[in-house]
């Protein structure tokens, strides 16, 4: 069992990564995206987004981290990719499964799931300007409005020289409502021969069982399931090499991880982002600490680091 962290627009940035791979369970990270358009990004812009990079590409716990790629342009996120390879990163991620409105209407992520060509020309261009060692995967949903192409889709990255493919189970269309589709990720196990990692709708670790089981995914991408219980990939990981019940992490074991994610915040980000990211993941702990809730509303109406300091103190 390989597990993944989910790459999430606007939450799970480099900060998060950290804490949430220094909990455990986790194998491997794929950044955000990274905007390609028409230009030669400098250096600066992949560090910035991907930090780890100065760091052997791995998060402070040692998990590799492969920094994701967006873009429509073969020939101009080639020349990017070839950049990046030279910052030395694990391996290099392509974005053709972000449903957002403002990326789709300028060509990117799930939108161009109706052109297969173009996900193969993107992939071989990208496979042929990075060193032939380094891993070049893509992370794909299972269509725009429906999954009549998704078959054709994964074949065209394989291709291309994708040599592992992550499908969210879900279309464009779907966004993250529920279900997500696991028996459609063994339809196209079915037909590639790289490996496929399932994505999408697992909170727990029975999720993970029956997506493993409906899929027939031996890895397991872990997205909002992972941001709300830190401790999921550890139990999913038990799971696998045990019958027997492990215990959760509790919130006494969580609270210094979240004081760790508020320290990086504060040294990290700028002062305008700090109080709104640790509400923000708060919110998303409600869904399985109790205790969050409790928190959440002791916080909610605080913008001043010094006020959450002294709360923090206090727990």
């Amino acid at each position: 069992m390989t597990i993944l962290l989910a790459p999430m627009e606007g939450l799970l940035d480099f900060v998060l990564r950290d804490i949430l791979t220094r909990v455990g369970g986790v194998d491997r990270c794929v950044s955000e995206f990274i905007r390609v358009t028409n230009t030669l990004l400098p250096e600066q812009v992949f560090t910035r987004v991907v930090p780890e990079l100065l760091n052997g590409g791995c998060t402070f716990a040692g998990v590799p981290v492969r920094p994701q790629l967006l873009g429509s342009d073969p020939v101009c996120l080639a020349e990017n990719a070839a950049r990046l390879a030279a910052l030395g990163p694990p391996g290099i991620d392509l974005n053709f499964g972000c449903p957002a409105k403002t990326v789709n209407r300028h060509g990117g992520g799930a939108a161009l799931l109706d052109e297969p060509e173009l996900l193969l020309a993107i992939a071989a261009a990208v496979c042929r300007a990075v060193p032939a060692e380094m891993p070049v995967s893509a992370k794909m949903r299972l269509g725009v409005h429906d999954d009549s192409r998704a078959l054709e889709c994964a074949l065209a990255l394989e291709a291309g020289g994708a040599s592992e493919l992550v499908v969210h189970a879900r279309t464009k269309a779907d966004a993250y409502r529920p279900p997500a589709y696991w028996e459609r990720i063994a339809d196209i196990r079915a037909v590639v021969r790289i490996p496929v990692v399932a994505n999408g709708e697992i909170w727990n670790v029975q999720d993970a069982l029956r997506c493993r089981a409906v899929s027939g995914c031996d890895s397991l991408m872990l997205g909002r399931g992972m941001v709300s219980d830190p401790g999921l990939a550890l139990a999913v990981q038990a799971a696998m090499a045990s019958p027997v019940q492990h215990p959760a992490i509790n919130w006494a074991t969580l609270l210094p991880f979240i004081a760790e994610f508020w320290r990086l915040v504060c040294t990290r980000l700028e002062r305008r982002q700090q109080a709104g990211r640790l509400k923000q993941w708060l919110n998303f702990l409600r869904r399985h600490h109790p205790e969050a809730e409790l928190a959440y509303g002791a916080l909610r109406t605080l913008s001043e680091p010094a006020d959450i300091d002294r709360w923090l103190a206090l727990q």
